[in-house]
């Protein structure tokens, strides 16, 4: 998330209560989770596999819970709880505003489009031309959609990321990763009903122009989906996948996070996909494998009690 005006990083350390150390004339002009690194940005790290990571990135500030040498050109600031300060940033910059009617006076909607009764529109929400939004359905703040777009009844269009973080010091279990990401929806695509597509916990969730979902998908946050993909019913994706074009996955078919799946990819039905996936391949399982070889395994599987009886008659 991009701020309205670069922030003085002693403001910054003010606000959030911590130790500044390293360049204290640096500016930030944004807010960002790890995952999604732009330069100038705050991010916060408490995990120490990702301290390198964090500090050889392009963030201008870095929360964090430990003293370490700070890079040429950034700013540490450290406190013992970096999720917690990283929260009280976003509810500041990003704060919450309650909406008052149904279709917020902030939304721009296009020529042609059909909103039918019941459907929710949020502040600040961008919907193209001549797009259908079925009755029921709610569309976050901050969203846009594109043109010839359509959404089946009861969907909800970038609502929070999952997003918590695990507490080990305090009677709060976890504490919620506040998202000021966005959603955006690409021309062309129909949403089936009763589908959730997340927004980006600080970054953008994206769905590629084309693109056709079925009922009960879910799209998790930061996800980008490619173009003129096919997903059949209660698939379900984690956050931060990329999805490449034309890519089909069957009814229930389950991603993991962080993966990439390349274009034209196919899923069978009932997959469960745990590592990224070479497109132009067909693959099925759980875990996921090669299509011909899962089928292949299955045959032989069926044959056990045959080979088993078998056996047994030899000795």
């Amino acid at each position: 998330m991009k701020l309205k005006a670069p922030v003085d990083v002693k403001w910054i350390a003010s606000f959030v209560n911590a130790q500044l150390l390293g360049d204290d004339r640096v500016q930030a002009d944004g807010i960002n989770e790890v995952h999604k690194i732009t330069p100038g940005d705050i991010s916060f790290v408490d995990i120490e596999k990702y301290y390198n990571r964090l500090l050889e990135s392009e963030a201008a500030v870095i929360i964090m819970n430990k003293v370490v040498p700070c890079p040429k050109g950034k700013a540490l600031l450290i406190t013992e709880d970096p999720a917690a300060a990283y929260v009280k940033l976003v509810k500041h910059f990003a704060p919450f505003e309650p909406a008052t009617q149904m279709i917020s006076n902030s939304a721009e909607i296009g020529e042609g489009t059909i909103i039918q009764p019941g459907v929710f529109v949020g502040n600040n929400v961008k919907i193209g031309t001549n797009c259908l939004i079925h009755a029921g359905v709610v569309i976050y703040d901050g969203t846009t959609i594109g043109n010839n777009v359509t959404i089946q009844g009861n969907s909800v269009i970038g609502g929070d990321a999952f997003y918590f973080n695990k507490r080990n010091h305090s009677e709060l279990k976890y504490l919620k990763l506040e998202s000021c990401g966005t959603t955006l929806i690409e021309d062309d695509v129909e949403i089936g009903a009763c589908c959730t597509i997340d927004r980006g916990v600080s970054g953008v969730t994206i769905i590629g122009k084309g693109t056709k979902f079925d009922n009960f998908i879910h799209i998790g946050h930061g996800t980008i989906v490619g173009k003129n993909c096919l997903f059949a019913a209660q698939v379900g994706v984690a956050g931060k996948v990329i999805i490449g074009d034309n890519v089909l996955l069957y009814g229930q078919v389950g991603v993991s996070k962080d993966l990439v799946i390349e274009s034209n990819t196919v899923v069978l039905a009932k997959s469960g996909v745990g590592k990224s996936l070479p497109g132009g391949k067909v693959w099925f399982g759980i875990p996921v494998q090669d299509a011909k070889d899962k089928m292949e395994e299955l045959v032989w599987v069926k044959r056990i009690p045959e080979l088993w009886d078998k056996m047994k008659s030899e000795f």
